[in-house]
């Protein structure tokens, strides 16, 4: 793929409304993500990120849940991928709810590029919640893990 058209995609990119963007064009592969403000929503809670310096800085407790997440205690994707709960299929995953971690502790894996990035904890503590699924696509931001 030429340069030029390449810059072509990534303007196209830019001035969408899309998050991220990945083509797989037989020997070529791109990806791209972009940081902007969004309402993510899933069964825990609601989190709305508005920009870098404030993602995950504002939550709503869901009417279901009955545990409030305090924003300092949540680890996010530091990039977009496919997340993994554990090293090989075969083998235990990193943490489990109730886990004690401590700060750098391996929680789980982010797939990018062929590339695995280690996913660390930010907190001491205990797991109180997986908010991703083994083996689920994540975006950049996107909280993963709960630490109390």
């Amino acid at each position: 793929m030429e340069l030029d058209s390449v810059l072509k995609l990534i303007n196209a990119v830019s001035d969408s409304s899309l998050t991220s963007f990945t083509l797989d064009d037989g020997n070529t592969k791109l990806s791209f993500a972009a940081d902007r403000a969004e309402v993510i929503k899933n069964n825990e809670f609601s989190i709305v990120r508005n920009t870098k310096e404030e993602q995950n800085s504002s939550y709503e407790h869901h009417e279901n849940d009955n545990i409030a997440v305090d924003s300092t205690n949540v680890v996010s994707s530091p990039l977009v991928g496919i997340f993994y709960s554990a090293a090989s299929p075969d083998e235990k995953d990193f943490v489990s709810v109730g886990d004690t971690v401590k700060k750098g502790q391996v929680l789980g894996i982010v797939e990018a590029m062929k590339l695995m990035n280690e996913i660390e904890s930010e907190y001491d503590g205990v797991v109180k919640e997986i908010l991703v699924d083994n083996e689920q696509m994540v975006e950049y931001g996107q909280p993963m893990f709960v630490i109390e």
